[in-house]
Formats: structure tokens, C-alpha cells, sequence
């Protein structure tokens, strides 16, 4: 019997049951279009794109090997880029799976802990301001989020109702997460111990739905063996993986003799929930309300059956996550690479406000939305990021039409990330950049008239330390009749902007336009050679994008 039965059903509730979730989805569904609409391309978007667009599937998955992602959403972009590819367009697939996630784990949530608790969670996962950010932009997450809740909610299906179709199902969503994301790995292994929970805690479970199960996680299993052979052994070798500890990820990352374990879990685990939420103060209360929740669990004394089941379903995939940062495999903190945790924190705060003592479901739904509305309205997100209002496609028209207002030829220099979004923006959708780890070098290409040139070597961003080893480099690589070029950088740029600025003009390049904060394009004078170190040096490309 489902567990959501215990529930008495008022007029008043059953009125609110209605209407709410229809309600919550529209606004959620209007908020993800609304960002979709207003923002340009990133440079991992711009770069998910070029992976996407590539002439055939096969020539698409050859690509994708280079990324550090599965290959299932470049599949997915590359069908769906054949009907239109401007920057709104991209992204309402990603936009339509973050509100079916939102719908998906409302039934979930729903058959384990109740309808009050569902709509809860409807409300945290349609409003969150992250998620609502990362389905609005071309990435695996809200694909990823979407099969996990899938995944989780047949799942429940299949053991409540001795289902071997709904079990099957769980698989197969389980397998489409890990053709997604490799965080899926967490989830699955998260999952697993709560099938076996489950499974092996009910006498009533059958030896077919048993099998049933046994048989997807095999499979998956084997779907992981065959993706560790042909993408992660090779970037493993590359020396891939041991970039992100020293690289913009390295805050995420538990360094033996620096960090203090305890501490880094305590201050990890409260940027997490601040990254949920874009709101520090927000972000610890709902921290509050998600431990709350696994205590109640953890204790029995709850209406929800196989409580204990639950709680570890959703205290240990952040165990999990922080075993890993501790090796030095992930990173765990406030990065949209741990964004798969919010399908546990999410129920787990739902639940924490369902246990709230004293007021009823208007009151304390409509305190959580207050409480949603000062995050969306209010924003502390944890950096780096680019604000929305630094993301205006306007902002990029700008300078487009700037950089297209110089005479023919002239030299434009961008690092990796800026080179792919000139390839967007400027080249016409083309963009003649290697994928994955290359050596240091300089990629020239024509670009609208225009002479492009395109470090790479780095697929993160220039750093200001930096700029002296790169300009030396592009000035050895333009022709020598160029006096000057205009150096254009975009994505996560907005740090340090006083370092930023010395910095340019130490260098030759005084000139410098500022289109928002995260658009900058610098008028260089060549300037007397100087001492550089070695290009090799440079730092490679981070795992994760």
C-alpha cells in the first residue's frame, strides 16, 4: 500500500491538492523560459553545441570521447540542432526536462512520504533558483536530474505494486543517467544500497521482482564498464583527472595537510546547500530542516514506512560525495557538478517541513515560497558565475557589432573559452577548435573578415598571471606587420577586476571595453619582448565542465 494513504483528506486539502501543482509547475516552467530567453551563450554551452553539431552521430560520439561527459545529451542536442539552433531554442529540451524532474519527483516524493510532503517538494525543486539556472542552459543536469527522480519513482512503483515492468523501468532511467552524467555514479550507488534494503527488508517482495532488479543493475554495471574502456581509461591517461585539484576547482577538492577534514565537511556541506539555494542565510535553514529529517528517520518514530530506508537513501550519496573529495576524485561543494544531490536534499528538506510543528499546508507552503521568493529575488550565489543581468544577449550584441566595426583583417585574439563563443557569435556557428587536451599552441582561422586567433592548450579561462606568457605567444604567431590586436574575453571573467585591469595595462593593452561585467574586449600595442616561462606550463583543462 502506498504510503501517502495515512493522510486525512479535508475538502480544504483536497481543493489545494488540485490546483497547487498545476500552479507551481506553470511558474516554474515561465521562470526557466524567462532565463532561457534573456541570457547568451557560455562558453561550455558554445562548446556543447560544437560537439553537437558535428556532421554525423558517429563523428558526434568520436567528439564527445574528448569531453569528459557521456555521450547520451550530445546525441540528443545533435537531432535536435537538424530543426533550429538559436540559443532559446537549444535549450528548451533541457528546459522541458527540469520541469518534468520537478513533476517526477513530486510522485516520487508523493508515494513515500505523502501528498502535503510532495508539494513541498514540488515547490523546492520547481523554485530553486540553481535549477532553475541549469535547466536553462544546454547541459546534461536537468536530463540527468530528470532520469534519477525517474529512475526513483518507478522504482517505488515497481516495489509497492510487485511490478516488474515498473522495475524494469528503474533501470532503464538508470541507464539513461549514466549515459548522461558521470556524477550518475553516485546516484546509482546511492540507489543500489537502498534496492537492497528494500528489496531484502520485505518479505513480500517476489523472487521475479527481485530478479528483475538484480538483472538492470547488472546492466548498468556493464553500460559502466564499457564507458570506463572507451572515454574515462583515456582520460585518465591524459592526466585529465589530476587537473582539478589544482585548478578552479581546487576549493571543492580536500587537500591532505592543508585542509582539516571535519571542517571541510562542515563548511562543504553549507556551500552546497548555499549553492541550492543562492542564499547563504536560506541555504544553512534548509541545511537545518534536511538533517532534521534524517534524524526523525534515522529514529523510526515516523508514519513513513521503511523510514530507515529513506534516510539512508538520502543521507548517503553526500557521505559518497565527500568520500570522494577527500581521494582527490570529485569535487564536493557549492559547484553545479554536485547538483545531482539536490535530488536527495530536496526530499529530505520537503520532509523537514512536513515535521515542522504547528501550522497547516497554506502556511507552511506558503513560508516556503516567501522563503523561495527572497533567493530568486535576493541572489548570493556561490562564485564563479555569471549573473543574468551580465548575461543579456544584448550585451553580446554589442560586442559583436564592436568587434565587426574594425576594418577587414583585423586580429582578434580570444583564449579557448572566449574562441568558442566568437565561434558562435561571430564565425557563423563554426568554430575550427580542437576538442579535449591539445598542446599549447595557437589555432589562426578567418572569422567574418576578421583573423582569428585562439589559444589553446587551456580550456579554462586565461588567468591574470597568465596574460604576459599568452600575448607573448600571439605576437610570435600574428604577422609582423600587426601593431595591435583586440583581445576578447568572456565567461568567468568578473573576478579580481582591479588585478584585471593593471594587469592589461602592464601588458599594451590600456584600451578596454567593458560590455556588462563578464564581456571584455582590450585593444593590444605590441609590446618589447619579455621573459616568459615555458607554454607547456600552462594548466590543462579542467575534468569537469
Amino acid at each position: 500500500m502506498s504510503t501517502h494513504t495515512w493522510e486525512a483528506r479535508t475538502p480544504e486539502r483536497s481543493a489545494l491538492q488540485n490546483w497547487l501543482p498545476g500552479l507551481l509547475m506553470m511558474v516554474g516552467t515561465g521562470a526557466r523560459l524567462w532565463v532561457a530567453g534573456r541570457t547568451f551563450l557560455n562558453p561550455d554551452e558554445a562548446l556543447h553545441y560544437f560537439v553537437a553539431a558535428q556532421p554525423t552521430f558517429l563523428q558526434t560520439y568520436t567528439v564527445s570521447l574528448s569531453t569528459a561527459h557521456p555521450p547520451l545529451m550530445f546525441f540528443l542536442l545533435h537531432g535536435w540542432i537538424v530543426f533550429g539552433s538559436s540559443e532559446f531554442f537549444l535549450r528548451l529540451p533541457f528546459v522541458l526536462a527540469g520541469v518534468l524532474f520537478g513533476w517526477m519527483m513530486f510522485l516520487w516524493v508523493r508515494r513515500v512520504a505523502g501528498q502535503q510532503t510532495a508539494l513541498f517538494a514540488l515547490a523546492l525543486t520547481l523554485l530553486s533558483p540553481t535549477l532553475i539556472a541549469i535547466s536553462a542552459e544546454v547541459r546534461q543536469y536537468s536530463l540527468l536530474l530528470l532520469f534519477c527522480a525517474t529512475c526513483l519513482y518507478a522504482l517505488e512503483r515497481g516495489l509497492q505494486e510487485n511490478s516488474g515492468a515498473w522495475v524494469a523501468l528503474s533501470a532503464f532511467g538508470l541507464w539513461l543517467a549514466l549515459l548522461t552524467h558521470y556524477s550518475a555514479l553516485i546516484f546509482a550507488a546511492a540507489t543500489g544500497v537502498y534496492g537492497l534494503f528494500r528489496l531484502y527488508g520485505n518479505k513480500a517482495t517476489t523472487m521475479r521482482i527481485k530478479a528483475f532488479w538484480i538483472a538492470g543493475h547488472l546492466t548498468a554495471l556493464g553500460i559502466c564498464g564499457v564507458l570506463f574502456i572507451t572515454q574515462i581509461a583515456k582520460l585518465r591517461q591524459s592526466g585529465v583527472p589530476t587537473e582539478i585539484a589544482a585548478t578552479w576547482l581546487r576549493q571543492s577538492i580536500f587537500h591532505p595537510g592543508t585542509d582539516h577534514l571535519l571542517t571541510f565537511a562542515i563548511s562543504k556541506t553549507a556551500r552546497l546547500f548555499r549553492y541550492f539555494f543562492s542564499h547563504g542565510t536560506i541555504g544553512v535553514l534548509m541545511l537545518t530542516l534536511f538533517l532534521g529529517s534524517l534524524a526523525a528517520l534515522f529514529s523510526g518514530k515516523t508514519r513513513i514506512q521503511f523510514s530507515r530506508s529513506v534516510a539512508i537513501l538520502l543521507g548517503l550519496p553526500f557521505a559518497i560525495t565527500l568520500a570522494t573529495a577527500v581521494a582527490g576524485f570529485y569535487p564536493y561543494g557549492g559547484t553545479r557538478h554536485d547538483v545531482v544531490l539536490a535530488l536527495f536534499a530536496v526530499p529530505g528538506i520537503a520532509i523537514g517541513v512536513d515535521f515542522l510543528k504547528g501550522g497547516m499546508l497554506w502556511s507552511k507552503l506558503a513560508l516556503l515560497l516567501l522563503l523561495l521568493i527572497v533567493c530568486n529575488l535576493f541572489p548570493a550565489p556561490t562564485p564563479p558565475v555569471i549573473r543574468p543581468q551580465n548575461q543579456r544577449p544584448q550585451l553580446m550584441k554589442e560586442a559583436i557589432a564592436f568587434l565587426n566595426s574594425h576594418p577587414d583583417g583585423s586580429v582578434i585574439l580570444s583564449d579557448y573559452q572566449g574562441g568558442l563563443v566568437l565561434g558562435y557569435y561571430l564565425c557563423g556557428k563554426e568554430a575550427r577548435l580542437p576538442f579535449g587536451p591539445t598542446p599549447a599552441a595557437v589555432v589562426p582561422a578567418n572569422c567574418n573578415h576578421q583573423r582569428l586567433f585562439t589559444l589553446v592548450g587551456s580550456q579554462s579561462s586565461l588567468a591574470p598571471e597568465e596574460l604576459p606568457e599568452a600575448m607573448q605567444t600571439a605576437w610570435s604567431s600574428v604577422p609582423e606587420n600587426v601593431p595591435g590586436l583586440w583581445l576578447f574575453q568572456t565567461g568567468w571573467i568578473d573576478d579580481r577586476p582591479d588585478v584585471w585591469g593593471s594587469e592589461l595595462v602592464r601588458i599594451g593593452c590600456g584600451e578596454i571595453h567593458n560590455f556588462g561585467a563578464n564581456i571584455r574586449v582590450s585593444r593590444c600595442q605590441k609590446q618589447p619582448a619579455e621573459s616568459v616561462t615555458e607554454i607547456g606550463k600552462w594548466p590543462g583543462f579542467p575534468f569537469l565542465q
